[in-house]
């Protein structure tokens, strides 16, 4: 009776531990298909639309069909292209960088999952600094136990303060004060890196592939700085 109690406790364990990693693991590819996704739509659903516009033109030109509908979508995609710049240039301007703004705070950031997306694309492309350079790799619970994470400062006396993030999520995690002999500092790129957390381990061979570039030549976060 007791090995049957056992073993369904065990076999819920496993239910809940396989749930949970279908669940992250969805998250995790959510995190970085959708952003790609939107655009993909947003851009289509405009350039049809702008296509739409354009056809009337299109009938006018002394060209055959197939010409003339190869005319009207480079009309189309040069006129995207054009709407795409305007926007940016008054995005730019005083003026426009408020009104964004207050559209995003008011429209946008309610949207679930809105602030992490456009914090992630935004540090991928490299349009917002990353708030950590240096990758490293941290036994922080000893035991040769490594977790991937990201010096944030240097505190003298031989510790930095590093931040672990949390898979899928990697604006979410925890701050360590960790003393060198703890750390294994690689050279290794941040994007890479938090390529790894979202998608939940995937390509960790990177880091641990990676050239430890120790801390006697220079301090780690200027060798980090050097490579951006």
């Amino acid at each position: 009776m007791f090995k049957n109690i056992k073993i369904n406790r065990r076999g819920k364990v496993w239910m809940r531990r396989i749930q949970r990693f279908v669940l992250t693991t969805v998250i995790g590819g959510l995190v970085v298909v959708l952003p790609v996704t939107l655009f993909v739509i947003v851009l289509r659903l405009l350039f049809n639309l702008i296509a739409g516009f354009v056809e009337p033109v299109g009938r006018l030109l002394p060209f055959s069909d197939d010409i003339a509908r190869w005319l009207v979508q480079l009309m189309a995609f040069v006129i995207v292209i054009l709407i795409f710049f305007l926007i940016g240039l008054f995005v730019r301007t005083e003026l426009g960088s408020k009104f964004f703004k207050n559209m995003e705070e008011s429209l946008l950031y309610p949207l679930p999952l809105y602030k992490t997306l456009r914090e992630t694309v935004r540090q991928f492309i490299g349009a917002e600094k990353m708030p950590f350079s240096q990758v490293v790799l941290a036994d922080v619970f000893g035991g040769n136990t490594l977790v991937t994470a990201f010096v944030t400062d240097e505190l003298g006396n031989g510790y930095y303060t590093i931040f672990v993030p949390t898979a899928p999520n990697p604006t979410n995690g925890f701050v360590f004060h960790v003393h060198e002999s703890k750390l294994k500092f690689l050279d290794v790129r941040t994007e890479d890196a938090l390529r790894s957390v979202i998608g939940l381990g995937t390509g960790s061979n990177v880091l641990f592939n990676a050239k430890d570039i120790g801390l006697h030549s220079k301090n780690p976060l200027e060798h980090q700085a050097d490579n951006q």
